[in-house]
C-alpha cells in the first residue's frame, strides 16, 4: 500500500515554475504560434476580410490550392535509423547561389495592402535567415527599395510579360542593375484566373469602401491606421492602380506572350534564368533543351487554372526527365517544414513558400515573417532527424511515398 503523506511547500514549488508573463501582445501572439496553421488563423483575426481573402483564396473552386496541399498530406516517409543526427545542415546552393534553408520566399503582389511592411519586411527577414527573396512585378515596393533591405543577401524577381513590352524590358533592366541573380519568367498567366472570393469581396486596388468593408473593419481598427498613416500604396510596373485585381492584371497581362519574348528576355538577362509556372513534364523537357537555368513547378498557388496539375506529384517524373540539365523548384501547397523535406528528398533542388510568410506577415509584420521562418526551419531539422538525413543530400526517394488519392482513371 502507498503510503500518503501531506506536501511539503518546498517540493510543491519544486515542481512549479512560474512563467514569466511577457507584457508585449504581439511578441505574445507569435510565441504563441506553432504552426503556419497557427499563423494564419492570427492572420485572419487581424487583417480585414477582403485582404485576408486575397491572400488565402485561390481561383473559382479552389480545388488546385486543397489538391496542392493533400498532396503533402499524403506523403508517407521512410527513416532511416541508429544515424548520428546530432547536427543537421540545412544548406544548399540554388541558382548559383547559396541558401541557408532549402526554400526561399515566393513573389507575391500587392504585399502591403496585406500588411504594410509588406516586401520590406520579406525581404529583411530572408536577409537574416540567409535565404533568398523574390519580388514580384506586382510588388508595392520598388526593386531599389527591395535592394536597400536586403542588400548582402540574394535577391531575384519575378517578371510578367505585359502587354506593353517596354515596361517588361525596363523593370528586366532595373533588377539586373540593382544586383539581382534570378529572374523567374512567369508563363502561367496569358489572363487572370477567377479568383470568386475577391469579386464577392468587390477587393479592389485601392480600397473600395462600403458598408460591408467598413463593418469588417471596426474589429481591426490597427490594420486602417497602419494603411492610413503609411505611404501610398503603389506598384513596380503599373502607371494606372485603379480597379479590381482581375482587371489589373488583364491589363498587364498578354495572352500572346510566347517562346520567342523568352528568347529576347534570355538575351537580355545575364544571371540565372527560370521558368516559371511549368505544369507537364513534355513543357519542362522543351524549357530544358533551350538552355534556361531552372524550372518551376507552380500552378500559381492555385490562383490561376482551378483543377490543375499538383506540382508536388510531378515532381519525380520532372526531376527524372530534366533534372540533369536544369535545377528544379517547387511551389504551391507548402504549409510545413515536412512538405520542404518530401520535396528535396524527390530531387527538387529548391522551394518557394507564398503565403506561409504571408501569413506570418499579417500576424505580426516583420517579426510574423521571422516566426514563420523559424517555425519552418525547426520542422525541417526536426524531420531531417527523425529520417535519419543529416544533410539535404542524403534525403533521397527511398525516405519519401506520395500516397494515391487522385489516380487517373483508365479508359
Amino acid at each position: 500500500m502507498v503510503q500518503r503523506q501531506l506536501p511539503k511547500p518546498s517540493e510543491i514549488f519544486e515542481l512549479m515554475r512560474f512563467k514569466k508573463p511577457q507584457l508585449n501582445g504581439r511578441t505574445r501572439r507569435l510565441e504563441s504560434a506553432l504552426t503556419i496553421e497557427d499563423l494564419r488563423a492570427i492572420a485572419k483575426r487581424r487583417t480585414p476580410r477582403a485582404a485576408f481573402d486575397y491572400t488565402d483564396g485561390a481561383a473559382e473552386g479552389e480545388q488546385s490550392l486543397a489538391r496542392a496541399r493533400q498532396a503533402f498530406q499524403d506523403v508517407e516517409f521512410h527513416p532511416s535509423v541508429l544515424r548520428d543526427v546530432a547536427n543537421v545542415d540545412t544548406s544548399t546552393t540554388v541558382f548559383g547561389g547559396p541558401s541557408a534553408l532549402p526554400f526561399g520566399i515566393a513573389p507575391t503582389g500587392f504585399t502591403r495592402l496585406m500588411q504594410t511592411e509588406g516586401e520590406t519586411a520579406g525581404a529583411g527577414a530572408a536577409g537574416a535567415a540567409g535565404i533568398p527573396f523574390c519580388l514580384s512585378t506586382l510588388g508595392t515596393t520598388s526593386i531599389e527599395t527591395v535592394r536597400e533591405a536586403n542588400p548582402n543577401g540574394r535577391n531575384w524577381f519575378q517578371l510578367y510579360v505585359m502587354r506593353q513590352r517596354e515596361i517588361s524590358y525596363a523593370l528586366v533592366e532595373r533588377a539586373a542593375k540593382a544586383g539581382f541573380d534570378t529572374l523567374f519568367f512567369t508563363v502561367d498567366t496569358p489572363v487572370a484566373g477567377a479568383r470568386l472570393r475577391d469579386k464577392r469581396n468587390g477587393f479592389s486596388i485601392p480600397p473600395q469602401l462600403s458598408l460591408r468593408t467598413i463593418g469588417n473593419a471596426i474589429p481591426r481598427p490597427w490594420w486602417w491606421y497602419d494603411f492610413l498613416t503609411t505611404p501610398k500604396l503603389e506598384f513596380a510596373s503599373l502607371s494606372s492602380t485603379g480597379g479590381t485585381v482581375g482587371e489589373l492584371l488583364d491589363a498587364a497581362m498578354d495572352p500572346t506572350i510566347s517562346y520567342e519574348d523568352l528568347r529576347i528576355i534570355r538575351e537580355m538577362w545575364s544571371g540565372k534564368l527560370a521558368v516559371k509556372g511549368v505544369q507537364t513534364v513534355e513543357d519542362a523537357k522543351k524549357l530544358a533543351g533551350l538552355g534556361v537555368d531552372g524550372i518551376v513547378l507552380s500552378n500559381h498557388g492555385g490562383r490561376q487554372l482551378d483543377r490543375a496539375p499538383i506540382p508536388f506529384h510531378l515532381l519525380p517524373s520532372v526531376v527524372r526527365e530534366v533534372g540533369g540539365d536544369v535545377e528544379v523548384t517547387v511551389d504551391t501547397g507548402i504549409m510545413h517544414g515536412a512538405d520542404i523535406v518530401a520535396c528535396i528528398a524527390l530531387g527538387a533542388r529548391f522551394t518557394l513558400i507564398g503565403r506561409a510568410y504571408l501569413y506570418g506577415l499579417m500576424a505580426g509584420g516583420r517579426p510574423g515573417v521571422d516566426r514563420a521562418i523559424q517555425i519552418l526551419t525547426e520542422q525541417i531539422v526536426r524531420t531531417m532527424k527523425l529520417l535519419g538525413a543529416h544533410s539535404l543530400e542524403e534525403l533521397t526517394p527511398a525516405h519519401v511515398t506520395q500516397l494515391a488519392r487522385l489516380a487517373p482513371r483508365r479508359l
